[in-house]
């Protein structure tokens, strides 16, 4: 039997955060937010800001960047099925990160190896540093 707390309607971003599942932990949802990976309205947040219904917000993780609407407030983290319904990605985000996904897979930002470099590779390196190797 669902009951609905007057504490789900003040709920501190952190928690939320957590509860929607964008970071394992609590701690991890603070640390996010106080370095500046969470933005509202174009504005960084603190910890302890109130989410409201049909807030936007711009969470990063790692090489991803989602913007969200809050869609519900929940104190609980339950399953990930759940946790999905507390929020809706835009389009406009969903587009984008399968197009920098698609980017990175393709090695188009110039993160590509092929492996070790060769001796010739290595001298003119050196020679670009502008550096012996005899160090």
């Amino acid at each position: 039997m669902a009951q609905k707390n007057e504490e789900d309607d003040k709920v501190r971003l952190d928690k939320w955060l957590w509860a929607a599942r964008f970071y394992k932990t609590r701690a991890l949802a603070k640390a996010a937010i106080e370095s500046g990976k969470v933005h509202c309205r174009g504005e960084r947040c603190k910890p302890g800001k109130e989410p409201r219904v049909g807030d936007e917000f711009v969470i990063r993780a790692g090489f991803e960047e989602r913007t969200v609407v809050v869609q519900a407030l929940s104190i609980v983290r339950r399953g990930a099925p759940e946790a999905q319904t507390l929020y809706a990605e835009t389009e406009a985000s969903i587009a984008k990160r399968e197009n920098a996904a698609a980017q990175r897979k393709a090695g188009a930002l110039g993160m590509t190896t092929d492996g070790k470099p060769s001796k010739k590779q290595r001298r003119d390196l050196f020679k670009f540093r502008g550096s012996s190797n005899d160090e």
